[in-house]
């Protein structure tokens, strides 16, 4: 049985993985604000929460997060698609107490969003990383002490501050003594069509003795977009005469629209819905005749309609198969765009399996 905790969960890339790979697994807990924010600092809200309990700590930053007046359309995405009751799922990572999880769990997965340190080369350690949300992972880190984590983010954070925050991260991870591994991860090289790129960190716990990491061999892409779509695309989908015209000329959208390429280009959070990403063009059917929604423009010389991806397509395009989806399309959009791509994680872990167990 292969123990996991999750956070900046998003929809659950991690535990898809696990669930295609077949292994048995439980999920020890999960996080994700989804994208809530909240007006008062940590500091702030700490200090309301003196004394509280556990439970009483996570009770109040529910009664927060509610009183933002927003949803958390994440944990229902999340809950309506892997095997976890709702008393293991947590708001927001900067109030998890990790010693209680102690040498209880196999792998940590999470990827905070980086701002630079601003403290960096006063202290090293944890210290230089104070403020921000990876002081949060890192702190979780040293205080679960998994066999294994990863840590996944964009490139630019290879270069972000001068590489200055990149060096914290690193050097904070060996400090919390986990072998350190990490690599540039395009999910093109395993076999999903798509450009995206990732960094990705492998930490193995020195303490275990366990052998070396080594990240998964790149397979030969031989899939194309168009095998991801839906048979069948409720009228919706398709584009008037405005957004037609703007996503069929590049010198109206500059190349930010992009149509029927075989290999997308890096599904984004806003990307459907304000007309940026990727979108096919079609042979016009009856049907789009008869919808005064739909525009029938001239692409290539001959009628044709546009239209935005499906959820299911964009879905598929990430990796997941069978998603349940419990909310409305623009926020589906938004999550996908927001996770990671499955094939990529799946194989970083099975190579991680072939070491701590």
């Amino acid at each position: 049985m292969l123990r996991i905790a999750t956070v900046f969960s998003g929809i659950g890339a991690t535990e898809q993985a696990l669930k295609q790979i077949g292994i048995e697994h439980e999920i020890v807990f999960a996080c994700d604000n989804g994208e809530r924010y909240l007006s008062q600092t940590a500091d702030e809200i700490s200090r309301k929460m003196e004394g509280f309990s556990l439970k009483e700590k996570e009770k109040a930053l529910n009664e927060l997060y509610d009183s933002t007046g927003k949803l958390n359309n994440v944990k229902q995405s999340y809950l309506a698609n892997y095997h976890m009751g709702e008393s293991k799922w947590f708001e927001d990572i900067r109030f998890i107490d990790g010693t209680p999880f102690r040498d209880s769990i196999d792998l940590f997965v999470g990827g905070s969003p980086c701002q630079s340190f601003s403290t960096y080369g006063h202290k090293r350690g944890l210290e230089d990383t104070r403020g921000t949300l990876f002081y949060d992972y890192a702190r979780l880190v040293q205080e679960i002490q998994p066999k294994a984590f990863i840590f996944e983010n964009v490139t630019g954070l290879l270069t972000h501050d001068n590489g200055k925050t990149w060096k914290v991260i690193i050097d904070t991870f060996d400090l919390l003594n986990y072998d350190i591994k990490y690599q540039v991860l395009n999910a093109t090289n395993f076999n999903l069509p798509q450009l995206r790129k990732r960094v990705f960190v492998v930490g193995i716990n020195r303490s275990l003795h366990l052998k070396e990491y080594s990240f998964p061999t790149p397979v030969e892409l031989k899939h194309k977009s168009a095998e991801y779509l839906d048979e069948f695309v409720p009228n919706k989908y398709y584009l008037g005469k405005k957004g037609f015209e703007f996503v069929t000329q590049v010198q109206r959208n500059q190349r930010k629209a992009r149509v029927n390429q075989d290999v997308i280009g890096c599904q984004t959070a806003n990307q459907q819905f304000n007309w940026i990403g990727d979108f096919r063009v079609e042979d016009p059917q009856a049907r789009h005749f008869n919808d005064p929604k739909i525009f029938v423009g001239e692409y290539n010389g001959k009628p044709s309609v546009a239209r935005k991806m499906t959820p299911n397509e964009l879905l598929r395009l990430m990796g997941f198969d069978n998603f349940n989806i419990v909310v409305d399309d623009k926020v589906m959009w938004r999550q996908t765009g927001n996770s990671i791509a499955v094939p990529v994680i799946k194989a970083v872990i099975e190579e991680i399996i072939k070491i701590i167990q």
